[in-house]
């Protein structure tokens, strides 16, 4: 870290603490050559998920869309919004700790069916009618039955 008084690049750190938020470290520094003192901030860099839709459009990570579309599909069901608040929450940081920073709106649709498969059979129903664009009833009906066979 340079000194910004002199720009020695040599200096010691004498005193480290989180900052309020605990988002970040706040570090008292001393110049070694001319004595004087400066604060640092230590934050870790986050970059933001982007999703790339079906067009190839590139749009910003929101996981307020993931948890709407969820609710719709559990709409008149006895399924806790705490606990669809806490799965996509999971989900978000799944996406976040994979690495990657695209994800395919694909894999977003295909982990929130496997979500709600797990929570709530008709929910995941409605949400794959949505998101499958099933084009008639017999489409309909082959997801019913590929559902039924494996429960």
């Amino acid at each position: 870290m340079r000194c910004p008084f002199c720009g020695s690049p040599d200096s010691r750190v004498t005193d480290s603490r989180p900052a309020e938020d605990e988002n970040a470290i706040r570090r008292r520094r001393e110049c070694l050559n001319c004595g004087k003192r400066f604060t640092t901030w230590e934050k870790t860099e986050v970059i933001p998920l982007t999703v790339v839709k079906k067009d190839g459009a590139r749009v910003p990570f929101d996981s307020g869309k993931i948890l709407s579309g969820v609710m719709k599909a559990c709409y008149k069901r006895s399924v806790p919004v705490d606990l669809l608040r806490s799965r996509v929450n999971a989900l978000e940081q799944e996406f976040n700790q994979s690495g990657e920073n695209e994800i395919s709106s694909a894999r977003i649709g295909e982990k929130v069916m496997d979500m709600l498969k797990e929570i709530d059979q008709i929910a995941y129903v409605r949400f794959a009618s949505v998101y499958r664009e099933f084009k008639d009833a017999e489409s309909f009906m082959d997801e019913l039955r590929e559902l039924l066979e494996k429960a």
